[in-house]
Protein backbone atom coordinates (compact mmCIF):
# COMPACT_ATOMS: atom_id res chain seq x y z
CA UNK A 1 0.00 0.00 0.00
CA UNK A 2 2.35 2.16 1.05
CA UNK A 3 4.34 1.85 -2.50
CA UNK A 4 1.00 2.79 -3.97
CA UNK A 5 0.77 5.67 -1.71
CA UNK A 6 3.93 6.82 -2.86
CA UNK A 7 3.53 6.81 -6.12
CA UNK A 8 -0.17 8.30 -6.04
CA UNK A 9 1.73 11.31 -4.50
CA UNK A 10 2.98 11.96 -7.21
CA UNK A 11 0.49 10.60 -10.04
CA UNK A 12 -0.56 13.30 -12.92
CA UNK A 13 -3.33 11.18 -13.39
CA UNK A 14 -6.36 13.46 -12.41
CA UNK A 15 -8.25 11.85 -10.01
CA UNK A 16 -4.77 12.11 -7.86
CA UNK A 17 -4.35 15.54 -8.89
CA UNK A 18 -8.08 16.32 -7.40
CA UNK A 19 -7.26 14.22 -4.43
CA UNK A 20 -4.58 15.91 -3.74
CA UNK A 21 -6.16 19.67 -3.51
CA UNK A 22 -8.51 17.80 -0.69
CA UNK A 23 -5.58 16.62 0.84
CA UNK A 24 -3.61 19.97 1.10
CA UNK A 25 -7.34 21.54 2.08
CA UNK A 26 -7.80 19.29 5.02
CA UNK A 27 -3.64 18.03 5.62
CA UNK A 28 -4.86 16.89 9.48
CA UNK A 29 -8.21 15.85 8.63
CA UNK A 30 -11.32 17.77 9.72
CA UNK A 31 -12.84 18.16 13.72
CA UNK A 32 -13.62 15.32 15.18
CA UNK A 33 -12.36 12.86 12.94
CA UNK A 34 -15.89 14.18 10.60
CA UNK A 35 -15.69 12.32 7.13
CA UNK A 36 -14.26 14.20 4.25
CA UNK A 37 -17.56 15.50 2.01
CA UNK A 38 -17.60 14.90 -1.71
CA UNK A 39 -20.89 16.08 -3.36
CA UNK A 40 -22.36 15.85 -6.56
CA UNK A 41 -25.49 17.92 -7.58
CA UNK A 42 -28.54 17.01 -9.41
CA UNK A 43 -31.48 19.03 -10.78
CA UNK A 44 -34.23 16.72 -11.65
CA UNK A 45 -36.30 18.66 -13.71
CA UNK A 46 -35.51 16.73 -17.07
CA UNK A 47 -34.73 12.68 -17.78
CA UNK A 48 -31.28 12.30 -16.12
CA UNK A 49 -28.75 12.39 -19.06
CA UNK A 50 -25.23 10.36 -18.99
CA UNK A 51 -23.29 14.57 -18.38
CA UNK A 52 -25.29 13.74 -15.01
CA UNK A 53 -24.10 10.13 -14.62
CA UNK A 54 -20.98 11.14 -15.54
CA UNK A 55 -20.63 13.80 -12.85
CA UNK A 56 -21.60 11.21 -9.98
CA UNK A 57 -18.52 8.92 -11.92
CA UNK A 58 -15.84 11.18 -11.49
CA UNK A 59 -16.57 12.28 -8.67
CA UNK A 60 -16.19 8.84 -7.16
CA UNK A 61 -12.81 8.64 -8.99
CA UNK A 62 -11.54 11.21 -7.49
CA UNK A 63 -13.26 9.98 -3.88
CA UNK A 64 -11.34 6.98 -4.54
CA UNK A 65 -8.29 8.73 -5.15
CA UNK A 66 -8.15 10.53 -1.82
CA UNK A 67 -8.60 7.52 0.08
CA UNK A 68 -5.49 6.20 -1.59
CA UNK A 69 -3.67 9.24 -0.21
CA UNK A 70 -5.33 9.26 3.53
CA UNK A 71 -6.80 7.52 6.01
CA UNK A 72 -9.18 10.02 6.60
CA UNK A 73 -13.25 8.73 6.28
CA UNK A 74 -15.34 10.18 3.38
CA UNK A 75 -19.03 10.63 2.63
CA UNK A 76 -20.42 11.30 -1.23
CA UNK A 77 -23.74 13.09 -1.48
CA UNK A 78 -26.34 12.92 -4.38
CA UNK A 79 -27.75 15.41 -3.68
CA UNK A 80 -31.17 16.45 -5.80
CA UNK A 81 -32.33 19.69 -5.70
CA UNK A 82 -35.78 18.79 -6.43
CA UNK A 83 -37.87 21.60 -4.26
CA UNK A 84 -36.72 24.06 -7.77
CA UNK A 85 -40.00 25.21 -9.42
CA UNK A 86 -40.20 24.30 -12.95
CA UNK A 87 -39.69 26.95 -15.36
CA UNK A 88 -39.97 25.35 -18.52
CA UNK A 89 -41.70 21.71 -19.68
CA UNK A 90 -38.93 19.25 -21.01
CA UNK A 91 -39.17 18.66 -24.97
CA UNK A 92 -38.94 14.82 -23.88
CA UNK A 93 -41.57 13.90 -21.71
CA UNK A 94 -45.41 13.14 -22.47
CA UNK A 95 -48.40 14.95 -20.84
CA UNK A 96 -46.99 18.40 -22.06
CA UNK A 97 -50.01 20.31 -21.68
CA UNK A 98 -50.69 19.25 -17.90
CA UNK A 99 -47.30 19.74 -16.84
CA UNK A 100 -47.89 23.71 -18.15
CA UNK A 101 -50.68 23.76 -15.70
CA UNK A 102 -47.53 23.36 -12.97
CA UNK A 103 -45.45 26.36 -14.32
CA UNK A 104 -43.39 28.31 -10.98
CA UNK A 105 -44.34 24.79 -8.37
CA UNK A 106 -41.58 22.77 -6.65
CA UNK A 107 -40.45 19.90 -9.20
CA UNK A 108 -42.29 17.69 -5.75
CA UNK A 109 -45.26 19.13 -6.42
CA UNK A 110 -45.53 18.24 -9.84
CA UNK A 111 -47.51 15.00 -10.64
CA UNK A 112 -45.03 12.74 -12.91
CA UNK A 113 -46.21 12.62 -16.72
CA UNK A 114 -45.44 8.78 -17.15
CA UNK A 115 -47.85 8.54 -13.96
CA UNK A 116 -45.40 6.14 -12.14
CA UNK A 117 -44.20 7.80 -9.30
CA UNK A 118 -45.60 10.69 -6.53
CA UNK A 119 -44.30 13.24 -8.66
CA UNK A 120 -42.12 14.43 -11.22
CA UNK A 121 -38.59 14.98 -9.15
CA UNK A 122 -39.75 11.89 -7.18
CA UNK A 123 -39.80 9.68 -10.90
CA UNK A 124 -36.37 11.43 -12.53
CA UNK A 125 -34.36 10.93 -8.62
CA UNK A 126 -35.60 7.33 -9.03
CA UNK A 127 -33.83 7.40 -12.55
CA UNK A 128 -31.27 8.52 -11.58
CA UNK A 129 -30.86 6.28 -8.76
CA UNK A 130 -31.84 3.38 -10.33
CA UNK A 131 -28.91 3.79 -12.55
CA UNK A 132 -26.52 4.55 -9.77
CA UNK A 133 -27.35 1.46 -7.93
CA UNK A 134 -26.69 -0.97 -10.88
CA UNK A 135 -23.38 0.65 -11.55
CA UNK A 136 -22.20 -0.12 -7.90
CA UNK A 137 -21.71 3.67 -6.90
CA UNK A 138 -21.78 4.13 -2.90
CA UNK A 139 -23.55 7.34 -1.96
CA UNK A 140 -26.32 8.67 -0.05
CA UNK A 141 -29.35 10.09 -2.07
CA UNK A 142 -29.94 13.33 -0.02
CA UNK A 143 -33.18 15.24 -1.37
CA UNK A 144 -33.82 19.59 -1.10
CA UNK A 145 -37.57 18.88 -0.36
CA UNK A 146 -36.75 16.37 2.25
CA UNK A 147 -33.71 18.87 3.87
CA UNK A 148 -36.00 21.53 3.87
CA UNK A 149 -39.45 20.52 4.75
CA UNK A 150 -37.95 18.95 7.86
CA UNK A 151 -36.26 22.11 9.04
CA UNK A 152 -32.71 20.60 8.64
CA UNK A 153 -31.92 23.76 6.47
CA UNK A 154 -33.34 26.25 9.16
CA UNK A 155 -30.09 27.51 10.82
CA UNK A 156 -28.46 27.90 7.67
CA UNK A 157 -31.44 29.98 6.23
CA UNK A 158 -31.44 32.02 9.92
CA UNK A 159 -27.74 32.76 9.07
CA UNK A 160 -28.88 34.27 5.21
CA UNK A 161 -31.31 36.48 6.42
CA UNK A 162 -28.69 37.28 8.60
CA UNK A 163 -25.98 38.40 6.01
CA UNK A 164 -28.97 39.11 3.49
CA UNK A 165 -27.63 42.42 2.75
CA UNK A 166 -24.03 41.03 2.54
CA UNK A 167 -25.19 38.42 -0.67
CA UNK A 168 -27.11 41.58 -2.18
CA UNK A 169 -23.84 42.65 -2.46
CA UNK A 170 -22.21 40.15 -4.18
CA UNK A 171 -25.37 39.33 -6.90
CA UNK A 172 -26.57 42.47 -7.35
CA UNK A 173 -23.78 43.56 -9.55
CA UNK A 174 -23.93 40.01 -11.88
CA UNK A 175 -27.16 40.76 -12.73
CA UNK A 176 -29.46 42.78 -15.16
CA UNK A 177 -30.99 45.77 -14.79
CA UNK A 178 -34.75 44.16 -14.90
CA UNK A 179 -33.28 41.06 -12.92
CA UNK A 180 -31.91 42.97 -10.26
CA UNK A 181 -35.51 44.85 -9.27
CA UNK A 182 -36.90 41.59 -8.61
CA UNK A 183 -34.42 39.68 -7.01
CA UNK A 184 -33.88 38.33 -3.69
CA UNK A 185 -31.67 35.22 -2.32
CA UNK A 186 -34.81 34.01 -0.38
CA UNK A 187 -37.86 32.67 -2.78
CA UNK A 188 -41.09 32.20 -0.60
CA UNK A 189 -43.34 29.67 -1.39
CA UNK A 190 -47.17 30.97 -1.92
CA UNK A 191 -49.60 29.73 0.48
CA UNK A 192 -51.86 30.54 -2.30
CA UNK A 193 -50.49 29.20 -5.41
CA UNK A 194 -47.49 27.10 -4.36
CA UNK A 195 -45.42 28.71 -7.07
CA UNK A 196 -42.00 29.29 -5.58
CA UNK A 197 -41.92 33.03 -6.05
CA UNK A 198 -39.62 35.10 -7.93
CA UNK A 199 -40.18 38.79 -5.69
CA UNK A 200 -38.11 40.99 -3.58
CA UNK A 201 -38.12 40.41 0.15
CA UNK A 202 -38.14 42.28 3.37
CA UNK A 203 -35.99 40.71 6.32
CA UNK A 204 -38.34 40.90 9.51
CA UNK A 205 -36.66 39.18 11.84
CA UNK A 206 -33.66 37.05 11.01
CA UNK A 207 -33.15 35.08 14.14
CA UNK A 208 -36.61 33.92 13.94
CA UNK A 209 -36.59 33.68 9.80
CA UNK A 210 -39.15 36.05 9.40
CA UNK A 211 -39.47 37.87 6.04
CA UNK A 212 -42.02 40.13 3.95
CA UNK A 213 -43.29 40.21 0.51
CA UNK A 214 -46.38 40.97 -2.02
CA UNK A 215 -48.18 38.08 -2.95
CA UNK A 216 -50.88 38.71 -5.86
CA UNK A 217 -51.25 42.44 -4.63
CA UNK A 218 -51.21 41.09 -0.81
CA UNK A 219 -48.71 42.18 1.25
CA UNK A 220 -47.72 38.70 3.56
CA UNK A 221 -45.44 38.44 6.51
CA UNK A 222 -44.12 34.89 6.54
CA UNK A 223 -42.00 32.39 7.91
CA UNK A 224 -39.06 31.07 5.59
CA UNK A 225 -38.07 27.92 7.71
CA UNK A 226 -39.53 24.32 7.26
CA UNK A 227 -39.96 24.12 3.74
CA UNK A 228 -42.14 27.56 3.11
CA UNK A 229 -39.37 28.82 1.10
CA UNK A 230 -36.27 28.00 -0.56
CA UNK A 231 -33.32 29.54 -1.89
CA UNK A 232 -32.22 30.89 -5.25
CA UNK A 233 -29.29 28.71 -7.22
CA UNK A 234 -26.13 30.18 -6.31
CA UNK A 235 -27.34 31.58 -2.61
CA UNK A 236 -28.41 27.68 -2.20
CA UNK A 237 -25.32 26.05 -3.87
CA UNK A 238 -23.59 28.16 -1.27
CA UNK A 239 -25.87 27.32 1.87
CA UNK A 240 -25.69 23.68 1.04
CA UNK A 241 -21.55 23.77 0.89
CA UNK A 242 -21.51 25.48 4.55
CA UNK A 243 -24.49 23.55 6.18
CA UNK A 244 -23.26 19.69 4.73
CA UNK A 245 -19.64 20.95 5.47
CA UNK A 246 -19.09 20.01 1.83
CA UNK A 247 -14.98 19.49 0.83
CA UNK A 248 -15.24 19.08 -2.78
CA UNK A 249 -17.58 19.11 -5.71
CA UNK A 250 -16.84 19.49 -9.37
CA UNK A 251 -19.19 21.44 -12.07
CA UNK A 252 -19.30 21.98 -15.57
CA UNK A 253 -17.66 24.77 -16.87
CA UNK A 254 -21.41 26.83 -17.78
CA UNK A 255 -21.20 27.04 -14.32
CA UNK A 256 -17.84 28.55 -14.16
CA UNK A 257 -18.99 32.25 -12.82
CA UNK A 258 -21.95 30.15 -10.57
CA UNK A 259 -19.05 28.87 -8.92
CA UNK A 260 -17.22 32.27 -8.49
CA UNK A 261 -20.08 33.72 -6.88
CA UNK A 262 -21.75 30.78 -4.56
CA UNK A 263 -17.80 30.85 -3.49
CA UNK A 264 -18.02 34.52 -2.28
CA UNK A 265 -21.48 33.77 -0.38
CA UNK A 266 -20.15 30.69 1.08
CA UNK A 267 -17.11 33.41 2.84
CA UNK A 268 -19.81 35.23 3.94
CA UNK A 269 -21.73 32.57 5.79
CA UNK A 270 -18.76 31.68 7.37
CA UNK A 271 -18.02 28.65 5.24
CA UNK A 272 -15.37 28.58 1.93
CA UNK A 273 -16.04 27.10 -1.02
CA UNK A 274 -14.96 23.25 -1.97
CA UNK A 275 -12.25 22.40 -3.94
CA UNK A 276 -13.40 21.18 -7.29
CA UNK A 277 -12.94 20.51 -11.17
CA UNK A 278 -14.52 22.64 -13.56
CA UNK A 279 -15.00 20.02 -16.72
CA UNK A 280 -16.05 20.67 -20.38
CA UNK A 281 -19.72 19.85 -21.73
CA UNK A 282 -20.33 17.02 -23.87
CA UNK A 283 -21.55 18.01 -27.48
CA UNK A 284 -24.08 16.12 -29.23
CA UNK A 285 -23.41 14.39 -32.99
CA UNK A 286 -23.67 18.35 -34.49
CA UNK A 287 -21.35 20.12 -31.67
CA UNK A 288 -24.28 21.50 -29.37
CA UNK A 289 -24.24 21.48 -25.46
CA UNK A 290 -26.06 18.65 -24.24
CA UNK A 291 -29.15 19.56 -22.74
CA UNK A 292 -31.78 17.42 -20.20
CA UNK A 293 -34.79 19.59 -21.83
CA UNK A 294 -33.58 19.17 -25.10
CA UNK A 295 -33.14 15.33 -24.35
CA UNK A 296 -30.58 15.95 -27.52
CA UNK A 297 -27.60 13.23 -25.68
CA UNK A 298 -28.12 9.57 -25.03
CA UNK A 299 -30.05 8.09 -22.64
CA UNK A 300 -27.78 6.12 -19.76
CA UNK A 301 -29.96 3.16 -21.09
CA UNK A 302 -29.25 3.65 -25.00
CA UNK A 303 -25.24 3.66 -24.34
CA UNK A 304 -26.11 0.60 -22.66
CA UNK A 305 -28.19 -1.10 -25.74
CA UNK A 306 -25.15 -0.94 -27.40
CA UNK A 307 -22.01 -0.65 -25.22
CA UNK A 308 -20.59 -2.16 -21.59
CA UNK A 309 -20.78 0.07 -18.47
CA UNK A 310 -16.98 0.02 -18.47
CA UNK A 311 -16.99 1.74 -21.70
CA UNK A 312 -19.01 4.35 -20.54
CA UNK A 313 -16.92 4.92 -17.46
CA UNK A 314 -13.68 4.67 -19.62
CA UNK A 315 -15.34 7.72 -22.03
CA UNK A 316 -15.74 9.94 -19.25
CA UNK A 317 -12.86 8.98 -17.57
CA UNK A 318 -10.81 10.08 -20.79
CA UNK A 319 -9.71 13.92 -20.72
CA UNK A 320 -12.67 16.19 -18.26
CA UNK A 321 -11.52 19.19 -19.00
CA UNK A 322 -11.64 18.93 -23.25
CA UNK A 323 -15.10 18.79 -25.03
CA UNK A 324 -16.09 16.08 -26.26
CA UNK A 325 -19.19 15.20 -28.80
CA UNK A 326 -21.38 12.00 -27.06
CA UNK A 327 -23.46 9.84 -29.65
CA UNK A 328 -24.18 6.37 -30.61
CA UNK A 329 -20.96 6.57 -33.38
CA UNK A 330 -18.62 6.86 -30.25
CA UNK A 331 -19.88 3.93 -28.16
CA UNK A 332 -17.55 0.84 -30.36
CA UNK A 333 -14.52 2.47 -30.08
CA UNK A 334 -15.26 3.29 -26.46
CA UNK A 335 -15.74 -0.75 -25.78
CA UNK A 336 -12.41 -1.67 -27.60
CA UNK A 337 -9.89 0.96 -25.83
CA UNK A 338 -11.61 -0.01 -22.77
CA UNK A 339 -10.54 -3.82 -23.07
CA UNK A 340 -6.78 -2.43 -24.73
CA UNK A 341 -6.16 -0.52 -21.91
CA UNK A 342 -7.22 -3.22 -19.49
CA UNK A 343 -4.88 -6.02 -20.91
CA UNK A 344 -1.86 -3.64 -20.59
CA UNK A 345 -2.80 -2.99 -16.94
CA UNK A 346 -1.37 -6.24 -15.48
CA UNK A 347 1.96 -5.68 -17.39
CA UNK A 348 2.34 -2.26 -15.97
CA UNK A 349 4.54 -0.55 -13.06
CA UNK A 350 2.79 0.94 -10.66
CA UNK A 351 3.59 5.08 -11.73
CA UNK A 352 1.50 3.63 -15.04
CA UNK A 353 -1.12 1.96 -13.64
CA UNK A 354 -2.35 4.78 -11.35
CA UNK A 355 -2.56 6.92 -15.27
CA UNK A 356 -4.36 3.70 -16.83
CA UNK A 357 -8.18 4.55 -17.32
CA UNK A 358 -9.38 0.91 -15.89
CA UNK A 359 -7.63 1.62 -12.25
CA UNK A 360 -9.89 4.50 -12.01
CA UNK A 361 -12.69 2.35 -13.36
CA UNK A 362 -11.94 -0.39 -11.21
CA UNK A 363 -10.64 1.17 -7.97
CA UNK A 364 -7.81 -0.74 -8.16
CA UNK A 365 -9.26 -4.20 -8.48
CA UNK A 366 -8.67 -4.53 -12.61
CA UNK A 367 -9.68 -7.91 -14.05
CA UNK A 368 -7.01 -9.62 -15.27
CA UNK A 369 -8.75 -11.42 -18.40
CA UNK A 370 -10.29 -9.97 -21.53
CA UNK A 371 -12.41 -11.61 -24.17
CA UNK A 372 -10.48 -13.45 -27.11
CA UNK A 373 -11.84 -11.28 -29.47
CA UNK A 374 -12.47 -7.46 -30.16
CA UNK A 375 -16.04 -5.71 -30.22
CA UNK A 376 -15.01 -3.75 -33.97
CA UNK A 377 -14.25 -7.43 -35.11
CA UNK A 378 -17.60 -8.89 -33.70
CA UNK A 379 -19.52 -5.77 -35.11
CA UNK A 380 -18.46 -6.92 -39.05
CA UNK A 381 -18.93 -10.60 -38.08
CA UNK A 382 -22.64 -10.01 -36.80
CA UNK A 383 -23.17 -7.37 -39.52
CA UNK A 384 -23.76 -10.45 -42.16
CA UNK A 385 -26.79 -11.47 -43.23
CA UNK A 386 -27.94 -14.25 -41.25
CA UNK A 387 -26.03 -13.64 -38.52
CA UNK A 388 -28.06 -11.59 -36.06
CA UNK A 389 -28.80 -14.38 -33.65
CA UNK A 390 -26.44 -14.83 -30.93
CA UNK A 391 -26.28 -18.75 -30.82
CA UNK A 392 -25.49 -18.44 -34.21
CA UNK A 393 -22.56 -16.04 -33.64
CA UNK A 394 -21.23 -18.27 -31.02
CA UNK A 395 -20.78 -21.34 -33.30
CA UNK A 396 -18.48 -19.05 -35.39
CA UNK A 397 -16.65 -17.61 -32.00
CA UNK A 398 -16.07 -22.03 -31.23
CA UNK A 399 -14.45 -22.15 -34.04
CA UNK A 400 -12.20 -19.23 -33.62
CA UNK A 401 -11.27 -19.98 -29.82
CA UNK A 402 -12.36 -23.53 -28.93
CA UNK A 403 -12.17 -23.26 -25.31
CA UNK A 404 -15.37 -20.17 -25.16
CA UNK A 405 -18.46 -20.29 -24.18
CA UNK A 406 -20.97 -18.16 -22.83
CA UNK A 407 -20.71 -19.76 -19.63
CA UNK A 408 -17.04 -19.56 -19.31
CA UNK A 409 -16.78 -16.16 -21.29
CA UNK A 410 -20.06 -13.98 -20.27
CA UNK A 411 -18.24 -10.86 -21.12
CA UNK A 412 -18.00 -12.04 -24.27
CA UNK A 413 -21.77 -13.10 -24.65
CA UNK A 414 -22.60 -9.72 -23.60
CA UNK A 415 -20.61 -8.00 -25.71
CA UNK A 416 -22.04 -10.18 -28.43
CA UNK A 417 -25.27 -9.40 -27.79
CA UNK A 418 -24.54 -5.68 -27.86
CA UNK A 419 -22.72 -5.92 -31.03
CA UNK A 420 -26.12 -7.63 -32.62
CA UNK A 421 -28.15 -4.64 -31.31
CA UNK A 422 -25.68 -1.91 -32.29
CA UNK A 423 -24.75 -3.48 -35.89
CA UNK A 424 -28.90 -4.05 -36.20
CA UNK A 425 -29.99 -0.31 -35.82
CA UNK A 426 -26.50 1.40 -36.73
CA UNK A 427 -24.14 -0.90 -39.21
CA UNK A 428 -26.48 -2.92 -41.34
CA UNK A 429 -28.94 -0.32 -42.68
CA UNK A 430 -25.86 1.71 -44.37
CA UNK A 431 -24.00 -1.51 -46.00
CA UNK A 432 -23.91 -1.58 -49.26
CA UNK A 433 -21.18 -3.88 -51.37
CA UNK A 434 -19.60 -2.41 -54.60
CA UNK A 435 -18.27 -4.97 -57.20
CA UNK A 436 -14.25 -4.98 -57.72
CA UNK A 437 -12.81 -2.99 -60.41
CA UNK A 438 -9.42 -2.67 -62.09
CA UNK A 439 -6.56 -4.38 -59.93
CA UNK A 440 -9.02 -5.38 -57.57
CA UNK A 441 -10.80 -8.03 -59.61
CA UNK A 442 -7.55 -10.33 -59.91
CA UNK A 443 -6.17 -9.53 -56.27
CA UNK A 444 -9.67 -10.65 -54.92
CA UNK A 445 -9.47 -14.22 -57.58
CA UNK A 446 -5.81 -14.39 -55.99
CA UNK A 447 -6.88 -14.59 -52.31
CA UNK A 448 -9.90 -16.79 -53.59
CA UNK A 449 -7.20 -18.81 -54.54
CA UNK A 450 -4.77 -19.03 -51.65
CA UNK A 451 -7.54 -19.53 -49.26
CA UNK A 452 -8.32 -22.34 -51.27
CA UNK A 453 -5.01 -23.83 -50.24
CA UNK A 454 -5.47 -22.92 -46.86
CA UNK A 455 -6.48 -25.64 -44.02
CA UNK A 456 -10.00 -24.88 -42.52
CA UNK A 457 -8.25 -24.08 -39.44
CA UNK A 458 -5.63 -21.33 -40.27
CA UNK A 459 -4.38 -18.92 -38.15
CA UNK A 460 -5.51 -15.09 -38.44
CA UNK A 461 -1.68 -14.27 -38.46
CA UNK A 462 -0.83 -16.81 -41.43
CA UNK A 463 -3.83 -15.24 -43.11
CA UNK A 464 -2.82 -11.82 -43.16
CA UNK A 465 0.08 -12.92 -44.03
CA UNK A 466 -1.60 -14.02 -47.15
CA UNK A 467 -4.10 -10.74 -47.35
CA UNK A 468 -0.52 -8.39 -46.66
CA UNK A 469 1.11 -10.06 -49.61
CA UNK A 470 -1.28 -9.39 -52.16
CA UNK A 471 -1.73 -5.63 -50.97
CA UNK A 472 2.22 -5.44 -51.78
CA UNK A 473 2.59 -7.33 -55.13
CA UNK A 474 -1.48 -6.64 -56.51
CA UNK A 475 -0.79 -3.46 -58.40
CA UNK A 476 -2.30 -0.99 -55.69
CA UNK A 477 -0.53 2.46 -55.07
CA UNK A 478 -0.61 1.74 -51.64
CA UNK A 479 -1.80 -1.07 -49.01
CA UNK A 480 -4.91 1.10 -47.88
CA UNK A 481 -6.49 1.04 -51.35
CA UNK A 482 -6.28 -2.94 -50.91
CA UNK A 483 -7.85 -2.89 -47.55
CA UNK A 484 -10.70 -0.23 -48.89
CA UNK A 485 -10.89 -2.24 -51.52
CA UNK A 486 -12.00 -5.68 -49.62
CA UNK A 487 -14.03 -3.80 -46.77
CA UNK A 488 -16.06 -2.00 -49.39
CA UNK A 489 -16.50 -5.07 -51.76
CA UNK A 490 -17.19 -7.79 -49.24
CA UNK A 491 -18.29 -6.30 -46.52
CA UNK A 492 -20.32 -3.32 -47.71
CA UNK A 493 -18.42 -0.88 -45.78
CA UNK A 494 -15.37 2.23 -45.43
CA UNK A 495 -13.80 0.70 -42.59
CA UNK A 496 -13.64 -2.90 -41.33
CA UNK A 497 -11.42 -5.11 -39.31
CA UNK A 498 -7.86 -6.79 -39.28
CA UNK A 499 -8.92 -9.26 -42.36
CA UNK A 500 -6.96 -12.29 -41.27
CA UNK A 501 -8.84 -11.93 -37.95
CA UNK A 502 -12.13 -11.39 -39.67
CA UNK A 503 -11.72 -14.38 -42.16
CA UNK A 504 -10.00 -16.80 -39.29
CA UNK A 505 -13.40 -16.10 -37.67
CA UNK A 506 -15.67 -16.13 -39.95
CA UNK A 507 -14.05 -19.12 -41.28
CA UNK A 508 -12.10 -19.71 -44.78
CA UNK A 509 -15.09 -21.57 -46.56
CA UNK A 510 -18.01 -18.55 -45.75
CA UNK A 511 -15.18 -16.09 -46.73
CA UNK A 512 -14.46 -17.71 -50.08
CA UNK A 513 -18.38 -17.37 -50.94
CA UNK A 514 -18.18 -13.58 -50.00
CA UNK A 515 -15.35 -13.28 -52.87
CA UNK A 516 -17.59 -15.46 -55.26
CA UNK A 517 -20.29 -13.22 -54.27
CA UNK A 518 -18.30 -10.34 -55.12
CA UNK A 519 -16.62 -11.26 -58.24
CA UNK A 520 -20.51 -12.25 -59.52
Amino acid sequence: MTNVRDAAMVSKAWPYEEARKVLKRLPSGKPDGAPVIFETGYGPSGLPHIGTFNEVLRTTMVRHAFETLSEMPTRLIAFSDDMDGLRKVPDNVPNQEMLKAYLGKPLTKIPDPFDKFESFAHHNNAMLREFLDRFGFEYEFVSSTERYNAGAFDEALKNVLRHYQAIMDIMLPTLRKERAATYSPVLPISAKSGIVLQVPVEVVDADAGIIRFDDEGETVTQSILGGQAKLQWKVDWAMRWVALGVDYEMYGKDLTDSGVQSGKIAQVLGGRKPEGLIYEMFLDEKGEKISKSKGNGLSLEQWLSYGTQESLAFYAYREPKSAKQLHLGVVPRAVDEYFQFRGNYAGQPIEQKLGNPVHHIHNGNVPDSAPPLTFGLLLNLVSLPGLGDKQIVWNFVRKYAPDTSPETQPELDNLIGLAINYARDFVVPTLKRRAPQGVEVDALKRLDAELAALPANASGEDIQNIVYEIGKTGGFENLRDWFKALYETLLGSSAGPRMGSFIALYGVENSRKLIAEALG
